[in-house]
């Protein structure tokens, strides 16, 4: 069952009631822009004032303030117009607006990486009320966004102020796009190994997955050296700010020539990719023409996925995209288990060619904007037999082509905020090491099914079940009422509803009493 955390106020929360006072000066939509824009600044400053502070410590005082010594660690040298503690010392100035638009323009002026990322002339455009943009700058100058490298600062705020405003973006994507929590993105890093390779996001938002990814690899003694990003985003401004939040993290990512929907404009139509990590847009409607993409190269093979839903247009899009041992792990709205018609046909397909690895339902409440219960999927282009090195350690994979491997983790997860879930460390260490064991040939010693969380079903069983891939169709549940004795039951709550009966009679002749007393009989 799910556990009760107590945690400070957040970093999103936070933000929010400080945008708040913005209400009346700008529109609800443009909140998250302002900040986002105060925050690149910030986290920018902080990293340069991290590397300034490094220089001096290492005796090398006079090279502070040369670009190459900065550049070398993958940080952005600041001209002093661009830092953070400049913007602050002029806050209260009639002119900040103009400050702040010329620290971003200079910072994009100097910076190849961020061509076209950073507002242009935003702040001076918006005209905010002076008095609430330096209280605004206050509250982010407490923000340390070192204190936590590891968080996709720049997503998290994103996500939650588009939860916050039930906003929907120009692309039409509405409540389907969401940042993917830390901790999902890790479930799905721990599990598929991105180590070396090719790591490909079709529908990459702001760059979270990528992020959370580089701090896997790295918390991993691996290197970002040895992996190669690729991506695409649709919406501008989202693709503005994955570029910025890539380009603060020293990430290179070849997120194509520009802002494009992945289905009508792929950005990369040739990649194949030894790893996918994915949260697509939930049950996109309408994402193509009625006769539009019905002889793409990507649905070879299988039916052309319905227009009413995209659902399976990204599942084959990925597909598509994976080498020959490449590896998918994305999330789904549960609808597409077990979906009828061209999904079906679509599914019994992807079963039937041995690409559907595992299925995980993960918790309720994990993302920001929505509450539903959503599925990990794990596809596979290589289930055979194999020995293979990952990151130093020697695998030896065992056949399982005619295997699916279902989770649940409904349960599990602790809580956050009042009302979100996220898994823990250990939830998620306890569920890899549950599919890698699973995955290698001494399995019978190290994996077994276990009611209620995880069951390893063969071709024959999915098949009876009409290829449905819903966990709870194979994971066995125990029955908990089977053990109770109706007859003590139903006297337990009669003896309850006599109670409350006569707790109701009683607050009904007080009330006659008092009205009786103020010569007002009912």
């Amino acid at each position: 069952m799910a556990k009760k955390v107590i945690k400070q106020k957040s970093i999103e929360e936070t933000l929010w009631q400080s945008c708040d006072k913005l209400r009346g000066s700008v529109e609800p939509a443009e909140y998250k822009h302002v900040v986002l824009g105060l925050i690149f600044l910030k986290f920018a400053s902080d990293k340069f004032e991290e590397r300034r502070k490094e220089l001096i410590t290492e005796g090398k005082e006079k090279y502070v303030e040369m670009k190459d010594f900065y550049t070398m660690k993958n940080v952005f040298f600041l001209d002093e117009i661009s830092r953070w503690s400049y913007i602050i010392k002029n806050a209260k100035q009639n002119d900040i607006s103009l400050k702040i638009d010329t620290a971003l323009n200079t910072i994009e002026k100097n910076n190849p990486a961020l061509k076209g990322a950073l507002p242009d002339n935003y702040f001076s455009r918006l005209a905010l009320d002076k008095t609430k943009l330096a209280s605004l700058l206050d509250t982010i100058n407490e923000i340390d966004t070192l204190k936590d490298d590891g968080q996709d600062v720049i997503g998290r705020v994103y996500e939650y102020f588009l939860g916050k405003f039930a906003l929907k973006e120009s692309s039409g994507k509405g409540k389907g796009e969401f940042y993917t929590p830390k901790t999902i993105v890790n479930l799905i890093a721990e599990l598929i190994e991105p180590y070396k390779g090719i790591i490909y996001d079709p529908c990459c938002g702001t760059g979270g997955m990528f992020v959370q990814s580089i701090k896997f690899i790295e918390s991993h003694q691996g290197t970002k050296k040895e992996v190669s990003i690729y991506g695409q985003e649709n919406t501008p401004t989202t693709y503005k700010l994955a570029k910025m939040n890539l380009a603060v993290r020293g990430i290179s990512a070849n997120l194509g020539e520009k802002h494009a929907d992945t289905f009508a404009n792929d950005q990369h139509k040739d990649l194949k990719a030894d790893y996918i990590m994915a949260n697509p847009p939930f049950n996109l409607k309408d994402w193509r023409g009625e006769n539009e993409l019905l002889d793409d190269p990507r649905w070879m093979g299988y039916e052309v996925p319905p227009k009413s839903n995209a659902n399976y247009g990204w599942i084959l899009n990925m597909v598509s995209k994976l080498s020959e041992n490449g590896v998918a792990g994305f999330i789904l709205a549960n609808g597409a288990l077990s979906g009828g018609g061209e999904e079906y046909k679509i599914r019994r397909k992807l079963i039937e060619n041995n690409l559907v690895e595992a299925i995980i339902i993960i918790p309720r409440n994990t993302f920001y904007t929505t509450d539903i219960s959503v599925t990990l999927w794990i596809l596979n282009k290589n289930k055979k037999e194999r020995t293979v090195e990952i990151n130093g350690k020697q695998k030896k994979y065992r056949n399982r082509e005619k295997e699916i491997l279902f989770m649940d983790l409904r349960r599990w997860g602790s809580q956050y905020e009042k009302k979100y879930i996220e898994l823990t460390t250990e939830d998620i260490e306890k569920v890899a090491q549950n599919y890698h064991n699973w995955q290698q040939v001494d399995y019978k010693t190290t994996y077994k099914d276990v009611p209620e969380f995880c069951k390893s079903a063969g071709f024959e069983e999915v098949e009876e079940n009409d290829f449905s891939l819903v966990p709870s169709k194979y994971i066995e549940f125990v029955d908990r009422d089977s053990g109770i004795d109706f007859d003590t039951e139903m006297k337990r709550i009669q003896k309850d509803f006599r109670k409350l009966l006569q707790e109701e009679k009683e607050s009904q002749e007080q009330l006659m009493n008092a009205f009786k007393t103020l010569g007002y009989e009912l």
